[in-house]
């Protein structure tokens, strides 16, 4: 055993006892954080693994681990696992170590020494050619295993092998090596360690990826779980929630609807059909969710190819319009399509609201579901069956990553929104929403109100956030700020909030001026002395756009109060330093002014502040526009997506 990288000396602890618990857990982790990368490259066998092991199972084989000591631990305890976390059937992944049962919990000495034992382990198990067997040792020559090994590929069994040493005894006699060598030991021979976490770390992906494999998922979360318990009750009411927008207690119907099927809930809700339909369908597709919709939305779909959808998602909210386009609009020369042209042919069907969708703030899963859900009350205050659109324009906060928007696009995919979809920022609706849709059942007539020039300009926001987006006549584009409230945000409603409480603590210590903000804002949060905004803020469940709706008391207060007047005054001059940085940088003439987000929309005093501090940098700008539905923008740009007939 002398030539087996498990063990050998490491040098990095040559002087392990003389280590201080501190400098101990550096070098270990150090040392475990070289385990990843190791795994990483022996990406390609492990996925040929999956693939192979999802084959077997998909024709009702069994997933078998074989291993001795800490190896055949993990085995048995990845086969544990699966049960209750995929709801895999009882005996589709096995684990056998070395000296039975009684080895999970003590030593049992010598029993990883006779290959013998393993096959009546495996004859036991009715072992067959449907079978996988992998085997797990670390050195890759316990007997145990190699036993293991030889028995299974007599009998027509696949073989996957996985060691920690180059060129194994047990890498030679398997199908398939696995080969991770994790290096020595912190404690020399130890491979409960850094062996063990690269043993647990390629078992993980075995089962996960060979379940995911088998439909056991539906994107990253788990819809075949077995809810056996009040944390995995509470996991699957999630799950509902996340992928349907139902609230709790529509969830928690659904599922009692469904006698408890994860599965069955998802493709009868999203389906909208019957549980028992539901069933027969997922049957059809062996389970899985993905493809059961898939087929289901292409039977039943329902196509509107004059409708278009534009969404604003931020923060706070997310708005979805439905609109139609007029025949007049579809029909226009092509000499005649322009945006002003279809914005004037629209009319809003349906308008719907659901919390935020910033896939930063709320994470993927909250920001689909915020999306899917306005999509849902838009088609349904149109008293319209969901189906598939002619063109969508997404503007979404937090979206600009190409990472982010393929997941927006994926997402427009799997639910049929429509094949003509683009994501941009929130900002760019903006400069697109300049004519007023007429919301009824008549197409309005006529072009509209100008409202804020011809699809460019420059386009502020300050809600919770801040943010500035611009365009210039021949669709050159740039952005300033949107760096969020740790590294930005200036002029925000978050950055006024904050400034106000802290001028309030300041006051308090007698570090700062006495301000009327200290009696507005304890006023406004309840509390009665300064001293309990520490638990307010902190513990009191006081998210950012909760802190940012205060900003409006520190503005209304700038009119009597010095230091609300100075909070005021340098967040204008901030945002407006945010955007004059746009202005000199892509303008060199007038250009159309475009505002929205809460502040600029409820708040007067600090709409014409931020317009004072701009025109104090020299910029020139012309018209001024508030908007107030910055979706309508979204509707202008899938307008405008449309062919013409």
């Amino acid at each position: 055993m002398d030539h087996l990288l498990t063990e050998a000396r490491n040098p990095a602890s040559t002087n392990l006892d003389e280590l201080t618990p501190l400098d101990l857990v550096r070098l270990m982790c150090a040392e475990d954080a070289q385990v990843p990368v190791a795994v990483a490259a022996q990406a390609e066998p492990i996925a040929q693994a999956i693939d192979a092991i999802a084959a077997r199972l998909q024709l009702g084989g069994r997933l078998i681990y074989a291993g001795a000591g800490t190896s055949g631990r993990l085995g048995v305890l990845d086969a544990t696992e699966c049960p209750p976390t995929f709801n895999s059937p009882p005996g589709q992944v096995v684990g056998i170590i070395a000296g039975g049962p009684r080895a999970l919990t003590q030593a049992v000495e010598g029993a990883e020494d006779h290959p013998e034992f393993a096959q009546k382990d495996l004859q036991a198990l009715g072992l067959n050619a449907n079978d996988v067997v992998v085997g797990i040792a670390t050195s890759g020559r316990t007997p145990y295993v190699l036993g293991a090994v030889d028995y299974a590929k007599a009998v027509g069994a696949f073989t996957i092998g996985f060691s920690c040493n180059p060129d194994s005894d047990l890498s030679g006699r398997v199908d398939l090596a696995i080969t991770v060598p994790a290096g020595p030991e912190v404690l020399s021979g130890s491979t409960r360690l850094k062996a063990g976490t690269a043993t647990k770390l390629v078992l993980n992906m075995l089962s996960t990826g060979a379940m995911v494999r088998l439909g056991k998922t539906y994107g990253n979360l788990m819809v075949d779980l077995r809810a056996t318990n009040e944390k995995l009750r509470a996991r699957t009411n999630r799950i509902v929630r996340q992928l349907t927008g139902l609230d709790q207690e529509a969830a928690d119907a659904l599922l009692q609807n469904c006698d408890g099927e994860l599965k069955t809930a998802l493709v009868a809700q999203l389906g909208q059909t019957t549980p028992d339909d539901a069933r027969a369908r997922l049957s059809a597709s062996s389970g899985r969710v993905g493809q059961t919709l898939e087929s289901l939305r292409s039977a039943t779909a329902t196509t509107h190819p004059g409708l278009v959808l534009g969404i604003d998602g931020g923060g706070t909210h997310t708005i979805a319009l439905l609109a139609q386009v007029s025949t007049r609009a579809r029909s226009a020369s092509k000499g005649d399509e322009t945006l002003a042209r279809r914005a004037s042919e629209g009319t809003l069907l349906g308008r719907g609201e659901s919390g935020p969708s910033n896939i930063q703030a709320v994470g993927p899963a909250g920001a689909l579901a915020a999306l899917d859900q306005a999509v849902q009350a838009a088609f349904a205050e149109a008293k319209l069956p969901r189906g598939t659109v002619g063109a969508a324009c997404l503007g979404l906060a937090g979206a600009d990553r190409a990472a982010d928007r393929d997941l927006i696009l994926e997402w427009a995919k799997r639910v049929r929104l429509t094949d003509k979809v683009e994501v941009t920022n929130d900002a760019a609706l903006l400069l697109a929403a300049r004519y007023p849709l007429t919301p009824g059942p008549s197409p309005p007539q006529g072009r509209g109100e100008n409202l804020a020039g011809e699809g460019w300009g420059l386009a502020v926001i300050a809600g919770t956030g801040s943010f500035a987006y611009a365009k210039t006549r021949n669709g050159t584009t740039s952005r300033s700020g949107g760096w969020g409230y740790l590294l930005g945000d200036e002029g925000s409603g978050y950055a006024i909030a904050v400034a106000g409480l802290q001028a309030v603590a300041r006051a308090a210590d007698g570090r700062g001026p006495a301000t009327l903000l200290k009696e507005r804002l304890l006023q406004e949060l309840e509390l009665a002395q300064p001293q309990e905004l520490i638990p307010k803020i902190y513990r009191g469940g006081m998210d950012r756009p909760a802190l940012a709706a205060l900003a409006p008391l520190v503005i209304q207060a700038a009119a009597t109060d010095q230091v609300a007047r100075s909070i005021v005054s340098k967040a204008a001059q901030e945002l407006a330093e945010t955007a004059a940085v746009l202005a000199k940088r892509l303008f060199t003439e007038k250009f159309p002014l475009v505002l929205a987000g809460g502040l600029f929309v409820g708040e007067l005093r600090y709409r014409e502040a931020f317009l004072e501090a701009l025109a104090a940098q020299g910029i020139a700008f012309e018209p001024v526009a508030v908007v107030t539905e910055p979706a309508q923008g979204g509707v202008r740009l899938a307008m405008s997506m449309l062919p013409l007939a």
